[in-house]
């Protein structure tokens, strides 16, 4: 589906990835966060969706340790006792041929990370009816935004 020197996402069907490869310089079988099962993604069928389930674990005390438009998602990474990752994402773009527009059009080489956001803003955008497709698109909330609500 995609690749270049940092990763590769792999997929079997009309998902955007099912399995990421990272070619991480900093590899070593020591390292327990170099080596093994990083994450685990689940997919939500709406940002409405994804964000009543962050409501819900919030108040059972768990929060996120990650929130990232990573361009093709929007994500929230929680964390399990044994250090594993649980993704929670919703898809940023409505057919796999417009995420691939997007792909080819060099905007996620140039930043294949993402932009971090605040969970509560993002909520309080969309209780306010701010639309999805608005608050999903990739780098929606800037870095400087985020860390100005941190």
């Amino acid at each position: 589906m995609y690749r270049n020197a940092l990763l590769c996402f792999l997929s079997f069907d009309e998902e955007h990835h099912r399995l990421a490869l990272i070619n991480a310089a900093n590899f070593s079988p020591r390292r327990r966060e170099s080596t093994g099962l990083d994450h685990v993604a689940f997919t939500y069928g709406s940002l409405g969706d994804l964000l009543h389930t962050y409501e819900r674990l919030k108040g059972h005390d768990v929060r996120p340790e990650w929130c990232i438009n990573h361009g093709p998602t929007t994500s929230l990474y929680y964390r399990d006792p044994d250090g594993i990752q649980a993704e929670l994402q919703v898809d940023n773009f409505e057919t796999p041929e417009a995420l691939d527009v997007w792909l080819r059009s060099g905007a996620f080489a140039q930043n294949a990370i993402g932009v971090e956001f605040d969970p509560e803003h993002l909520l309080e955008r969309y209780q306010a009816g701010e639309p999805e497709t608005s608050l999903k698109q990739p780098g929606a909330v800037t870095s400087r935004q985020f860390l100005a609500l941190r």
